[in-house]
């Protein structure tokens, strides 16, 4: 991962159920098709962030899980706390579970990029009368391509949401992502966004991402990012994270 992925990455506030702040690809919404080693881990604890006026939603904080079963294919999990803020009040417990699968079906070579699949549901297992959660079982089914030149690394894709209930409505996310390593404890990137409303009374809209890796050592990481909205509602994102790796 995400997130990024944190997919999740989990992207607005509010009137959308709190999983979906979740980033796919930690610390962006776009997401990679790379897949974790096989029979290694990935452990995060980390915090999604959006600020829409006077309303806010957060995971305080997200667990994520992601382990290699077999090469090329990644399980996944989500377990997030969230928080939500309005005019109505403040809200906080457990949110929606995120349950995934990663799958590679093409090895990056010289010549061809990797490419792969990330389908994740999102099981309605917050308390719905808290607004931490849809109360519906909703699906998101994205493919993703990566290709890297060096210390230059490029990922893009997107998919649809199947977004049940009332006032929801399905959605598509399409991302682009680009990253530079400027040594092997820093690397920074950046992306472009766009998603189309999920709610009745929400907008579609853009924003960008910028981000990055901090390597403290070979298993231990800190990632972190701020987004912004360029179209639709005003939004303010951001992310923060540790992550092991073993």
């Amino acid at each position: 991962m995400k997130m990024r992925s944190w997919r999740h990455t989990l992207c607005v506030v509010v009137s959308f159920s709190i999983s979906t702040v979740a980033i796919a690809d930690p610390p962006f919404k776009t997401d990679d098709p790379q897949t974790v080693n096989f029979r290694h881990w990935e452990f995060y604890i980390a915090s999604v962030q959006q600020f829409v006026k006077h309303e806010s939603a957060a995971t305080c904080p997200h667990f994520e899980v992601n382990y290699g079963v077999v090469p090329n294919v990644q399980l996944h999990l989500v377990a997030p706390l969230g928080y939500v803020h309005t005019a109505e009040g403040t809200h906080y417990g457990y949110s929606d579970t995120e349950l995934g699968v990663k799958y590679r079906f093409v090895v990056e070579s010289e010549t061809t990029p990797q490419i792969g699949i990330f389908p994740l549901v999102e099981l309605p297992t917050s308390n719905e009368d808290k607004q931490l959660g849809s109360g519906n079982v909703e699906a998101y089914f994205p493919a993703w391509v990566q290709k890297s030149w060096g210390k230059f690394t490029t990922y893009a894709g997107g998919g649809f949401w199947y977004n049940p209930g009332v006032g929801q409505k399905n959605s598509a996310f399409v991302g682009w992502e680009a990253q530079y390593d400027f040594s092997e404890v820093l690397t920074l990137g950046g992306e472009a966004f766009y998603q189309t409303a999920d709610g009745q009374d929400a907008e579609s809209g853009g924003g960008v991402t910028l981000g990055g890796f901090i390597n403290l050592d070979e298993n231990n990481h800190i990632l972190f990012s701020f987004g912004s909205s360029i179209s639709g509602a005003t939004t303010i994102s951001g992310y923060v994270g540790y992550q092991l790796t073993i």
